[in-house]
């Protein structure tokens, strides 16, 4: 086997976008789950509309990048408004059926030929990039070492995505460390006692449902950068890597998230590549392709034994919080 390419592919996860946009994407899932307890099964929505909202205004209006990414992110919080406001007050299984299918219902409308206009159906969508790279500081060439070269679009879009997911970390550390976070937290351990004492729970649930979908929308954003937008990026498979991600690196905390992301690209694509050539040296009773879709059952596997031996993650405080109470 070729054992430096397999390296090299699987440390290229380390900065890769798609890494970037997931840590994103699960910090947001940690605000909506892992401080206020909101079982959130619909996050692929929120990077849909984040994605799809920049693309469009881009496309069909001629915005700004900018101004692109600020809708999709405006997008992203009208989309929590209406979706909390008749859901947030019912239990947590139902608002996990809710949040699925409203996240399905979003992918669908952009695969619809009614707004085949904006969307391009299920074609989706590209060639939206020129503004967004014509305001890339780095000069042409080529930049980096190793599994970690990239041309300068290719560094503006990291870079970017880095800076973006820096600031999202201050935010939430800021937010979670603020007496709203204490609330929320509250909330998140007995919502009737956090009642009783006269907060208004209905709204600190919204506030919450609004600020993790716009941080997810972001990592939607940081998603569809390098390439296109396609609605079959935003199946449910996606929300659920989200969550394996989350209670990989542990629910309620701030690193958490982008540490589990990490870690769960950099095996997937380690298992990626070396799977299907185990198989194809006979090391395995299989062919390339079952041992490609392998690595689904093995990181399945994965996340059952961290569920059941160390429910609250990597970098998560078993005091504070488990998946199972």
């Amino acid at each position: 086997m070729d054992w430096g390419a397999i390296i090299g592919n699987t440390l290229s996860y380390l900065l890769s976008p798609i890494t970037i946009a997931y840590a994103l994407a699960a910090l947001g899932l940690a605000v909506h789950f892992g401080y206020a307890g909101l079982l959130n099964f619909g996050m692929a929505g929120f990077m849909a509309l984040g994605g799809y909202g920049y693309a469009i205004s881009v496309l069909s209006f001629g915005l700004p990048w900018w101004l692109g990414m600020l809708i999709g992110l405006a997008l992203a919080a009208v989309f929590a408004l209406v979706l909390g406001i008749p859901t947030l007050r019912l239990r947590a299984d139902y608002l996990a059926i809710v949040t699925i299918a409203a996240a399905e219902i979003v992918r669908l409308l952009f695969t619809t030929q009614v707004f085949d206009e904006y969307t391009n159906s299920a074609d989706g969508l590209g060639n939206y990039h020129a503004s967004f790279r014509a305001a890339n500081p780095f000069p042409e060439g080529s930049y980096g070492f190793g599994p970690w070269t990239f041309n300068a679009d290719g560094l503006w879009v990291r870079v970017f995505g880095l800076a973006v997911l820096a600031v999202a970390i201050l935010v939430v550390w800021s937010l979670v460390r603020s007496p709203w976070g204490r609330v929320l937290k509250g909330i998140r351990e007995d919502e009737d006692a956090v009642r009783a004492l006269g907060k208004n729970v209905f709204a600190y649930k919204m506030q919450a449902l609004v600020v993790g979908g716009v941080i997810g929308a972001l990592g939607g954003i940081v998603f569809v950068l390098p390439s296109a937008v396609v609605p079959s990026s935003y199946t449910t498979s996606l929300t659920f890597f989200l969550w394996t991600i989350l209670l990989l690196g542990g629910a309620a905390t701030i690193f958490g998230p982008s540490v589990g992301a990490i870690i769960f690209w950099m095996v997937m694509a380690l298992l990626g590549n070396m799977l299907p050539e185990l198989a194809a040296q006979g090391f395995l009773p299989m062919t390339s392709i079952q041992a490609g879709t392998l690595r689904f059952i093995l990181v399945g596997l994965a996340l059952m034994l961290l569920v059941i031996f160390r429910p609250q993650g990597l970098l998560g405080d078993k005091r504070e919080m488990t998946f199972v109470k």
